[in-house]
């Protein structure tokens, strides 16, 4: 039973309990909340924790089918294989792959933009985009050195960045105690708007904040007790994120009128500033752990689901390579980090993190499905099963958020699919042919 949970997979089985609460943690804990409070506020005003809570609920309902469907498939490739078990269509498969995929390197752009942009500026007046390039090179390196090595640096800098969300907290508890401040704020919304367009709209923004567990199903082949420890370190997870970024949405607009904190580039550091006691570069450095965390953490992601593709035949074999030592998918580490570096002169943070939603909203709507046409495939070893009632709500949370997305940013989103049908079409499709011409040959021996 245990052997059959396990498998025997390729890459090596290092990450335990702790270290994947930390690793959903640390993606989760991302650059989202550090840039995008502002943002939330420009929606919901000094609502901000409403957004955050319905968007905290919806991606719960979406973690629930993740849970099921990687304990019930501790293997690499994510969504890409989930979608293929479910439906049998190597097109549909290459495109629910190919959609997590876009969004990953979609993110890591921004973030090595973002890394490269304000925050850094604190300190160095370089140009952002050769800068993002080298700091993508170097998430990289650390990529290839291995996943142990990986989650353990991502350790040390979610501690970081929890360690400055908390700050904020205190800080906005300490300039609420001493009588600034208007904790009333929390109550305000935008003029002319109604209570549920500011909610919806905020959390159309805010669901950027939560999204990152995703990844941690890309390193399942990765896992030691997949069955065991997987439910526990996402539902964990998400829920320290979820009371973490509540009491940031409480005290921010609470301390900074709302209206600043729009206007802000840097929103929390507005909050550090009218609090004073720890220095602003402090505060900066802390950030660009923050947004370094999440761009290693989105390019482990993208390499394995590389990898798991190009196992699956959806992309060509050579792409699942592995370094003989260090069994680290090496050939996929090069190509992600290489679009990515690519991607670093396209839009700017909130264009980006919009799309990304959007793409991994397609996604999610796949996989929701796919849990549910999935419950007909009986396995040997133990499992995860969510209740029916969640990954319908699921469902239903997708088609609501994507009806709330731009025009601009389904433009963006479909040239980046495009790019994926013409890929499928030119490698995916001629790979797949080669291999079953391959499998008849060798048949025919």
């Amino acid at each position: 039973m245990a052997t059959t949970d396990q498998g025997s997979g390729r890459l090596r089985r290092a990450v335990t309990g702790p270290l994947l609460f930390l690793f959903i943690l640390g993606d989760v804990l991302g650059a989202g909340i550090y840039a995008l409070v502002g943002e939330m506020a420009g929606a919901a005003a000094g609502m901000i924790w409403l957004p955050l809570l319905v968007a905290l609920g919806m991606a719960m309902l979406t973690a629930a089918s993740y849970a099921e469907l990687v304990t019930k498939y501790p293997q690499a490739g994510g969504s890409a294989v989930y979608v293929q078990r479910a439906f049998g269509r190597p097109l549909a498969s290459f495109l629910a792959g190919f959609c997590m995929l876009a969004a990953g390197v979609t993110s890591a752009a921004a973030l090595s933009l973002a890394f490269a942009g304000d925050y850094l500026g604190e300190f160095l007046d370089l140009p952002p985009v050769p800068v993002a390039i080298v700091f993508l090179a170097a998430v990289g390196l650390l990529n290839a050195r291995g996943i142990k090595e990986s989650v353990r640096a991502n350790t040390v800098m979610t501690a970081i960045e929890l360690t400055g969300l908390l700050t904020v907290v205190v800080l906005g508890a300490v300039v609420l105690g001493r009588g600034d401040g208007d904790l009333g704020r929390v109550l305000e919304l935008p003029t002319d708007v109604t209570l549920a367009g500011a909610t919806l709209a905020g959390a159309l923004i805010a669901f950027y904040s939560f999204v990152g567990f995703e990844t941690s199903a890309n390193i399942a082949e990765e896992l030691t007790e997949p069955s065991r420890i997987y439910p526990r370190a996402l539902f964990a997870s998400m829920l320290t994120a979820g009371v973490v970024y509540l009491l940031v949405g409480v005290v921010a607009p609470a301390v900074v009128a709302p209206a600043d904190l729009e206007g802000s580039s840097g929103p929390l550091v507005e909050v550090v500033r009218v609090a004073g006691g720890v220095p602003t570069e402090v505060f900066a450095v802390v950030a660009l752990v923050a947004v370094a965390n999440g761009a290693l953490l989105t390019m482990i992601m993208s390499s394995r689901l590389v990898y798991g593709m190009a196992d699956q035949r959806l992309l060509p074999s050579p792409l699942s390579r592995v370094l003989p030592g260090r069994r680290t998918p090496w050939a996929a580490i090069v190509v992600t980090t290489v679009v990515a570096m690519g991607l670093t002169a396209i839009g700017d943070l909130v264009t980006l993190a919009s799309t990304v939603v959007l793409l991994l909203l397609l996604v999610f709507l796949m996989v929701n499905v796919s849990v549910l046409v999935l419950r007909r495939d009986a396995v040997e070893h133990p499992h995860f099963r969510a209740w029916t009632v969640l990954p319908v709500l699921a469902i239903a949370s997708c088609v609501l958020l994507l009806t709330r997305q731009e025009a601009r940013h389904w433009l963006l989103a479909g040239a980046l699919v495009g790019v994926g049908v013409v890929l499928y079409l030119v490698t995916g499709r001629g790979s797949a042919v080669r291999a079953a011409a391959q499998d008849e040959d060798a048949a025919a021996v």
